[in-house]
């Protein structure tokens, strides 16, 4: 495994379009995401390519703030950003319907700063990365199976 990247599939007990509806709520993300603090829009677009934005990350005692710019949506099935800032990369979140369940993937690739440990510092983060990203997508299905 390639220090940085992590992918996460959860079964979500909700159709497709609910699930949609919920992943392309940009600015809601910081109700399920955990390590989302805030979130602030550059312009008045709140989805689709190019949308930009501003999302304060506190893991721990760690806080930095993602630039993140979305260059990949496909209505109904894909978001993915690209990460700028002091950690850089790519996230991508797909959907995979499957009648009245979907399943949600999450892949992350980021490269850490030379004063974030750089490629170890990768390395070390990918565990919690992994666990709080699952959380996360816990805390989404729990958001669209309550609807």
């Amino acid at each position: 495994m390639t220090p940085g990247s992590v992918t996460i599939a959860k079964v979500i007990d909700a159709p497709s379009d609910v699930v949609w509806a919920e992943l392309s709520a940009i600015e809601d993300h910081v109700e399920w995401m955990a390590d989302a603090v805030a979130l602030t829009f550059h312009s008045e677009q709140r989805s689709g390519i190019g949308t930009s934005f501003s999302c304060l990350t506190k893991i721990g005692p760690f806080r930095t703030t993602d630039e993140m710019v979305i260059d990949q949506w496909e209505e109904g099935t894909v978001v993915g950003v690209t990460h700028h800032g002091a950690v850089t990369g790519t996230g991508t979140f797909t959907l995979v319907p499957n009648g009245e369940h979907t399943t949600v993937i999450w892949s992350e690739v980021l490269t850490f700063p030379w004063w974030l440990a750089g490629r170890l510092g990768a390395l070390c983060a990918q565990p919690i990365f992994h666990w709080i990203w699952k959380r996360n997508l816990d805390r989404l299905a729990n958001r669209v199976s309550s609807n």
